[in-house]
């Protein structure tokens, strides 16, 4: 059976060649640091990921097919597309932050230091508060108005288009706040000085 075939497979045949990778090149002592940055890199692409999917390709091609008189209109894209997509946004949202907070702690650094932007770890701080910021807009204002758009949860016509707004200004609000959130995660590994 060929691993590829499936995206589970796939993705467990990748997780077990960066496991190998990483018994091959790290030291004993740098395991447990490797392991929580790296997963905590892997689901941060997958949050990030989707946060650019969803700005860049699906609203614009929603928006697209509902003006497309002759195409399939967007149902596809609301009924099958959207849902699983926002089950892997949200959920690799929480596990980026979760993961990050691990990171904090592990690397020595401390996640109430972080968060405190105490001295030499003021860079990742604001990393951190950005994400704390985009992990809560993901939770408490995207999923709940994107529920009442997608017909998940019963809403009127003017309850989905206040949704519309709020939903779309905290996703672009994420997208904004992801560039200035990459350049601090990165800038810390990287001496940038604040």
């Amino acid at each position: 059976m060929n691993p590829l075939k499936s995206i589970s497979g796939t993705i467990i045949l990748g997780f077990i060649v960066a496991v190998v990778i990483s018994v091959l090149i790290n030291a004993p002592g740098n395991a447990i640091w490797s392991l929580v940055v790296w997963l905590h890199v892997f689901v941060g692409i997958i949050w990030i990921g989707l946060l650019y999917y969803f700005n860049f390709i699906q609203v614009p091609a929603a928006a697209t097919a509902t003006a497309d008189s002759d195409g399939p209109g967007p149902a596809a894209i609301s009924k099958y597309v959207a849902p699983l997509a926002l089950l892997w946004f949200r959920w690799a949202a929480l596990a980026t932050w979760v993961t990050g907070a691990a990171a904090l702690e592990v690397a020595g650094w401390g996640f109430v230091n972080a968060f405190a932007l105490a001295d030499g770890v003021e860079v990742i701080g604001i990393g951190a508060w950005l994400g704390s910021i985009m992990l809560f807009n993901v939770w408490i204002l995207i999923w709940p108005n994107q529920k009442k758009i997608l017909g998940i949860v019963e809403a009127s016509g003017d309850e989905i288009a206040k949704a519309k707004v709020v939903a779309l200004m905290a996703s672009r609000t994420n997208t904004c706040l992801s560039i200035p959130m990459l350049m601090c995660m990165v800038g810390q590994m990287h001496g940038l000085p604040l």
